[in-house]
């Protein structure tokens, strides 16, 4: 079962369930959220390998996101938000909101190490795995 399956059985539930009626249903697993540095650290554990790390101040992606042309600077706009300000996960939860995992703790959804896994044993064609 990959990640998409996982969803989708949070989905389905979530779609015949009147106490989700109105409400906004979040899939954000607590045991999920991680920094992009402990993603790169476990990682680096499961392949023994070790990744060279280049610090780019927030200020350096700011200004790129400022400077660089149309659509070049979506990118570094994208990387502030997300890997920087943690736009995704850095925001609770609202009064009306519910979280999947905890909505249906009967159901079992992958953890980040064992996608990881995945990739290791399975991993997906580079053209699925490109970015561009």
């Amino acid at each position: 079962m990959n990640y998409e399956e996982d969803i989708a059985k949070y989905t389905i539930k979530s779609g015949d369930d009147p106490r989700t009626c109105n409400r906004v249903v979040i899939y954000r697993p607590q045991k999920n959220i991680v920094s992009q540095l402990e993603l790169i650290s476990l990682w680096e554990k499961k392949t023994g390998k070790t990744f060279n790390r280049i610090h780019v101040p927030e200020e350096e992606i700011v200004e790129l996101s400022k400077t660089l042309p149309h659509p070049q600077n979506i990118r570094a706009s994208i990387i502030h938000s997300l890997f920087i300000k943690g736009d995704m996960m850095g925001f609770e939860l609202g009064e009306d909101d519910l979280e999947a995992s905890r909505l249906y703790p009967d159901l079992q959804f992958k953890t980040i190490d064992q996608l990881l896994d995945i990739f290791l044993t399975n991993p997906p064609d580079l053209a699925k795995a490109a970015f561009e």
